[in-house]
């Protein structure tokens, strides 16, 4: 009897044990339930303050996002100021131990002749200069003047070349080219030879070619060219096309169409070509053809690519004013 009884109790247990743990399952399962959907709840609102989702970002951070902006906008403004400055020819005397250098506004290549000493000379005292005059055109100014000539076409190394020679050592201001012949015939081979040579010695924004028999006015230069900055391809000079005089036909018309009519073409003594241009005839020197007239020779080299012609009457050099940029003398 007494074991029977025993075994009754035993079930009743194990039937309330089984029925606490359905019961604390149903209420853990409940509560994590509860839990989650508070999670969600919270999530939602949280996307719902800060944007759908994006990361929130305090007002510390907001702020210092604001002002980063501001001085972009002024750094942007201040480099525009300085670029029109530097375009005006300032230079900052202040640096941060590096010497800073100015690009050169224009190399003039001055076409002269072995013999032509006197008109040198003149131009040397007019307006180019020499010794540290020379100097402070190209240090103020931006602008570089060279006379440009070959060698003797008699014997190279002869008299003729070493009175350049030792005129040379005392101006330093000619470019000599060595592989050219010094003849008339010559004139156009020589202009795009100094083009190309200039543009591989000096990293300016235009290269000119003048003559040794002008007057240069250096300040009406630098502000017509500096009106010109913008134009990478600008050819710039006193402009003509069409038919020429009898007398300056080019041997090789026929090239150009009929009724010996020219391409536009900057004539004259004196034109000017930007970097870009000046790059173009150093690199294309060996295929491009040269025609008896030096001004024709260098319309030609343009003829098909994307270049914007200039007229400019300040180079025809026709009379003296104070507005002309060169003249006869």
């Amino acid at each position: 009897m007494a074991r029977k009884g025993s075994s009754s109790s035993w079930r009743v247990s194990s039937l309330l044990i089984s029925m606490l743990a359905t019961f604390a399952s149903f209420y853990v399962a409940g509560r994590l339930w509860q839990e989650s959907q508070t999670r969600v709840h919270l999530i939602k609102e949280l996307d719902r303050v800060t944007g759908q989702g994006k990361s929130a970002i305090s007002v510390d951070d907001t702020l210092k996002i604001i002002a980063c902006r501001e001085q972009k906008k002024t750094l942007a403004a201040l480099e525009i100021q300085l670029s029109a400055a530097r375009q005006e020819g300032f230079v900052s005397k202040y640096t941060d131990g590096t010497e800073t250098k100015k690009r050169p506004l224009v190399v003039i290549g001055i076409i002269t002749s072995l013999g032509n000493k006197k008109k040198r000379d003149a131009v040397r005292q007019a307006w180019m200069g020499t010794g540290a005059s020379l100097k402070k055109i190209e240090t103020d100014k931006g602008v570089i003047a060279r006379f440009v000539i070959g060698r003797s076409p008699a014997n190279k190394g002869d008299t003729m070349d070493k009175s350049i020679d030792a005129e040379n050592s005392q101006t330093d201001d000619f470019i000599i080219l060595d592989d050219l012949v010094e003849a008339p015939e010559e004139a156009s081979k020589k202009v795009k030879l100094f083009f190309a040579y200039a543009a591989e010695r000096w990293d300016a924004q235009f290269y000119a070619k003048a003559i040794d028999n002008i007057y240069v006015n250096i300040d009406a230069l630098g502000s017509t060219l500096a009106a010109h900055l913008e134009n990478p391809r600008a050819y710039i000079g006193c402009m003509k096309s069409g038919e020429e005089p009898e007398m300056v036909y080019e041997p090789e018309w026929w090239k150009f169409g009929e009724k010996k009519a020219y391409f536009r073409h900057a004539y004259g003594e004196m034109h000017v070509i930007t970097h870009a241009l000046a790059r173009f005839v150093s690199i294309n020197r060996d295929i491009l053809h040269s025609y008896a007239h030096d001004d024709v020779s260098t319309g030609s080299w343009f003829v098909g690519l994307d270049v914007k012609h200039v007229d400019e009457g300040k180079f025809c050099c026709s009379a003296w004013s104070s507005e002309a940029i060169c003249a006869r003398v």
